[in-house]
């Protein structure tokens, strides 16, 4: 099988398939020749620099196309188009743990600039310019940070600041059981509580905009390492002009240049109370090493085994960013049948299975279930009296 990583691949990753049998090109595609030449590959490895659209999937899957999976370093899927992808019958599938702690450690980052004016005070030194108290700023230790969209990146964020002295409090569609957050009702909880907020949400949705920059402490600095578009930048530069918050601390950007070097241009420049980066917060070799490791893994497992873990766009086994997932062990006879009376009985009670595994023990098998409801106690007595099974235990 061919594998094309069109955004490259670190050499951990590439020996990762080539070991696995694999024939792995690394060569980057333009737009016109990832189109002409995608149908002779089985699998797309992207970043985020390669924009998987329609035409490239239809490319890749029709008139006898090869194309099967699209893996994507990182989380964010807003590059690939997974409505064709469904269509087209081609599985998309993301390497999410690579890039947490870079993007966390980058937002507290971030934080410590803005709150500290790192930034002003270099820029003032490497003018030739010795100052002091134009740049008193602020210590974290005692504040409140605020965490709106609290998965992977926003818990690792949450240990991080925690660490230091702050209070972390935050609003998420799904709350996590085992949580560094202390969990808000709504959004407008933690934006009027917070003296610094950090967004970790993804997607194209503004979530701040000048009605929620209102409700913010005009003492308090807004930090995002998330997506660009999730903060109304016309909102923003009114609310720093004015004063209505503090300062604010940018990785991600409504509109960003595509080509290194290429010129930036925004209106926020203007401003002297706000921090720019180039959307570094996944930039570091750890996290690109990590990444291209995982996502070789990730897409080497389904060509090879079925594994359908991490896809985004396969029903039951979609894998949602927060959304809760329960775990059931079920010890049981190895003999046919035993996962056909398991399945049925979990159908019948509206028990969704997200994925199961099964190793041999002690002559029967124990397999794990990850499912998407909490099982209470008659639902175990019911699987308990399943013929053929030894223990069910959460």
């Amino acid at each position: 099988m061919r594998i094309l990583a069109n955004d490259g691949l670190v050499e951990d990753g590439v020996k990762i398939l080539r070991d696995e049998g694999f024939e792995v090109d690394t060569t980057k595609r333009s737009p016109e020749d990832l189109v002409k030449e995608i149908s002779g590959f089985d699998a797309l490895l992207v970043r985020s620099a390669t924009k998987v659209t329609r035409e490239v999937i239809e490319a890749g899957t029709k008139n006898g196309g090869r194309l099967k999976i699209v893996g994507r370093g990182g989380v964010g899927t807003d590059n690939i188009d997974l409505a064709a992808a469904g269509e087209c019958g081609v599985i998309v599938k993301f390497a999410p743990n690579g890039n947490t702690n870079a993007t966390a450690e980058h937002a507290l980052g971030l934080m410590f600039a803005i709150a500290r004016r790192v930034p002003f005070a270099h820029a003032t030194l490497k003018g030739g310019t010795w100052k002091k108290k134009a740049f008193v700023g602020f210590e974290l230790m005692g504040k409140t940070l605020g965490i709106i969209g609290c998965g992977r990146i926003g818990q690792a964020l949450a240990l991080k600041a925690k660490g230091i002295g702050m209070r972390v409090i935050g609003f998420d569609m799904y709350h996590s059981i085992d949580s560094e957050v202390e969990y808000m009702d709504t959004v407008e909880d933690v934006l009027k509580r917070s003296d610094f907020v950090s967004l970790h949400t993804g997607g194209t949705k503004v979530i701040i905009g000048e009605k929620e920059l209102e409700i913010m402490k005009d003492t308090a600095f807004l930090v995002n390492a998330s997506r660009g578009k999730n903060v109304s930048e016309e909102a923003l530069y009114n609310a720093l002009k004015s004063g209505v918050i503090a300062g604010a601390a940018l990785d991600c950007y409504e509109s960003e240049p595509k080509l290194e070097d290429a010129p930036f241009e925004n209106r926020l420049q203007e401003l002297d109370n706000l921090v720019f980066s180039a959307h570094l917060g996944a930039s570091t070799r750890n996290a690109s090493r990590r990444t291209g490791m995982e996502v070789a893994e990730v897409v080497a497992n389904y060509l090879t085994r079925g594994d359908f873990r991490n896809s985004v766009n396969v029903g039951q086994n979609v894998e949602e960013e927060g959304k809760e997932i329960y775990t059931v062990f079920i010890t049981h006879e190895d003999k046919p049948g035993m996962f056909g009376k398991i399945a049925t009985t979990f159908g019948n009670l509206g028990i969704n299975i997200r994925e199961n595994n099964s190793r041999e023990l002690n002559g029967g098998v124990q397999t794990v279930y990850s499912i998407h409801q909490k099982l209470t106690d008659e639902v175990l007595d019911v699987l308990r009296k399943i013929e053929g099974i030894r223990r069910v235990s959460l």
